[in-house]
């Protein structure tokens, strides 16, 4: 049994121990937070049965093995980085950190301390995905793919009311890219790895994050476009055309249908069954690596070239 304690007490938080409750070697038993009564309030809420304000005090407790952190992006690498030279396992809510550097010296360490990290990508960790990657292979040399994750969040009538918001606090690795487009990016890595040059402009807010963007990948004969927004809504589905046909499916963070239409006139569909809450995929992972089962050296190449597609976007602005 993984005994796990959460950091931070965000929704993605409850999204998590709702997906966790379905993972039998997986024990949620404390939340973090440096609020003591947010923590209590927020343990009692979610039905946990401890709740602290004392890191430190967290990580060397021996009754904690692994620690979920969902902090705002910016302090992702020093909470996890704490976290690991303390012996503890880590499972990173995306971005896992904001840089491509951050990242190698968080699993650097980690392996100099015999624990596990992994990033929280749910999208990559789901079966559907995966299955999609394995169609791919149908549509004859591909050309050209467009990934989309555009969902207007509430929060950002905060930000236009004049409020500081985490999520869109450039300070603390928030806005769009990183909230929404790093999804985009993670689906265009696993299905075609690192592009080999990447451009982008972004939609500047009140307080200087990007609340919407475009990128678009080069690759050898192939181009990937990428759009994420946080202040814009988009139900349009995800497209990779290849010379024989094309494919679409519903969702980058969470497939469940996808159609093949190739040039001859077939047409195909796919159904694609799995929990409602997919953040069980990324949580089973974590627990076949921690006990041995799985090597992440394949999610730590994936990661690290998310980020660097990150980098190459940066912070531009539009014109």
């Amino acid at each position: 049994m993984i005994r796990m304690a959460t950091i931070g007490t965000s929704s993605i938080t409850r999204t998590f121990l709702d997906a966790a409750s379905a993972v039998d070697d997986v024990d949620v038993t404390t939340v973090y937070s440096r609020d003591a009564d947010r923590a209590a309030t927020f343990a009692a809420e979610t039905s946990i049965a401890g709740s602290t304000d004392d890191l430190d005090g967290l990580l060397s407790s021996s009754t904690i093995d692994a620690v979920y952190i969902a902090s705002p992006n910016g302090i992702h690498a020093e909470q996890a980085m704490r976290a690991v030279r303390a012996g503890k396992h880590v499972l990173l809510e995306k971005p896992a950190v904001p840089t491509t550097a951050e990242f190698t010296a968080l699993v650097d360490q980690a392996r100099d301390h015999g624990v596990v990290v992994l990033e929280g990508m749910r999208n990559v960790h789901d079966p559907a995905l995966r299955a999609i990657k394995d169609l791919i292979g149908s549509l004859g040399p591909v050309r050209r793919a467009s990934f989309s994750y555009c969902q207007r969040s509430a929060r950002y009538d905060k930000v236009l009311a004049g409020e500081r918001v985490n999520i869109f606090d450039p300070a603390l690795a928030g806005g769009a890219l990183m909230d929404l487009g790093v999804y985009a990016i993670s689906a265009m890595v696993e299905f075609f790895g690192r592009p080999r040059r990447v451009v982008g402009a972004s939609v500047p807010i009140a307080g200087g994050a990007d609340g919407a963007g475009s990128a678009l990948a080069m690759y050898d004969g192939l181009v990937v476009d990428l759009s994420y927004s946080k202040i814009t809504a988009s139900q349009r589905p995800d497209e990779i055309q290849g010379e024989l046909g094309t494919l679409t499916f519903d969702h980058v963070a969470q497939p469940t249908a996808a159609q093949i239409r190739l040039h001859d006139g077939t047409v195909t569909d796919h159904a694609f069954d799995g929990p409602a809450n997919n953040m069980v995929h990324e949580i089973r992972r974590f627990s076949e690596i921690i006990s041995g089962a799985a090597d992440p050296t394949v999610d730590h190449e994936r990661t690290a070239g998310v980020l660097d597609v990150v980098e190459m976007i940066g912070q531009p602005q539009v014109g």
